[in-house]
């Protein structure tokens, strides 16, 4: 990293924030040596148009009304204004969280849930080729498992940062980087991971493009197009990276299973048939019902081991 060190005292973040859902999917989310959660504060590394950068994202306490603060450093310092963007991106700060709470609380499948947790968010992508390796990465497999995968992959192609922030040391691999090492670099099937390194070489070449300019409907055209990539990641990433905010993965099994528990349909063709009261926000509602499913696994989890420790 260069000298160049800018302090951004706040970014605005329109209320209600559920910040702590925030941290948790970040969290839960990180590739090791690129990013991480430490406290209240969200640490990651960048690329950017002038060079690496580093974003120290520090997130109020639930329900506090505080800007959130960050703090950048840069090798150009010309690359500021792209590394706010990309922090307001992540965090869904440009969303109006006060309209979309109005409409998924009509619903009172939804209602109760968006009263414990007010204005969640849907995390935004910092980049569209990561997003989509990412999700490539994730099919299939666990949270877990891809976090693992990804981590793999970023010290495979060891693209570092010239002074590490503390322990943020890497970039996430470029595609010509992943398109350089290969399928044997990838962990999981070898059928995914040509796919991805497929994904990888056309991005890098610029026959597929994978930004925040396009359409949903291009975007996600181009995308099932190729081998391996399916509705679910073309959607995923869609609603991540442009983003679409009125997407709903009924594909998903977790979102399914926590339509379930909220007395929802879980089908997928009657689940999006109920959904569609809550367009033009159903990436949020989603958001909602992943958090039942993962709220009520945690809580199952917690009375297991609580179980366990009684009997002895």
């Amino acid at each position: 990293m260069a000298t160049v060190i800018s302090k951004i005292s706040s970014l605005p973040v329109p209320a209600p924030f559920a910040a702590d859902a925030m941290l948790a999917f970040l969290a839960t989310h990180t590739v090791a040596g690129v990013e991480y959660v430490r406290d209240r504060t969200y640490y990651r590394a960048l690329r950017l148009p002038g060079g690496a950068a580093t974003i120290a994202l520090t997130l109020p306490a639930q329900g506090d009304p505080v800007p959130v603060r960050a703090v950048v450093r840069l090798d150009d310092a010309a690359d500021l204004d792209d590394a706010i963007e990309v922090s307001c991106r992540l965090l869904d700060l440009n969303s109006d969280p006060a309209r979309i709470d109005s409409v998924l609380v009509a619903d009172a499948a939804l209602a109760r849930s968006v009263a414990s947790t007010p204005g969640l968010r849907v995390p935004g992508a910092v980049d569209g080729s990561e997003m989509l390796i990412r999700a490539m990465l994730g099919q299939q497999v666990s949270v877990a498992g891809a976090q693992t995968a990804a981590a793999r992959l970023t010290m495979a192609a060891n693209e570092r940062l010239t002074t590490p922030d503390g322990g943020l040391t890497h970039l996430f691999p470029s595609p010509s980087a992943i398109a350089k090492l290969g399928p044997a670099a990838i962990v999981g099937p070898r059928r995914r991971a040509q796919a991805i390194c497929d994904a990888a070489a056309a991005i890098a070449d610029g026959s597929l493009i994978v930004d925040s300019h396009r359409s949903t409907a291009e975007l996600t055209a181009d995308l099932v197009a190729r081998p391996g990539i399916g509705p679910w990641t073309a959607d995923y990433v869609a609603m991540r990276l442009l983003p679409d905010p009125d997407i709903l993965l009924t594909g998903d099994l977790v979102l399914r299973a926590g339509a379930a528990l909220l007395g929802l349909p879980a089908q997928p063709a009657e689940l999006a048939r109920r959904g569609a009261r809550w367009s033009p926000f159903r990436s949020y509602a989603g958001m909602h019902l992943w958090r039942a499913a993962l709220t009520d696994t945690a809580r199952r989890r917690a009375d297991a081991r609580a179980a366990r420790g009684s009997a002895r």
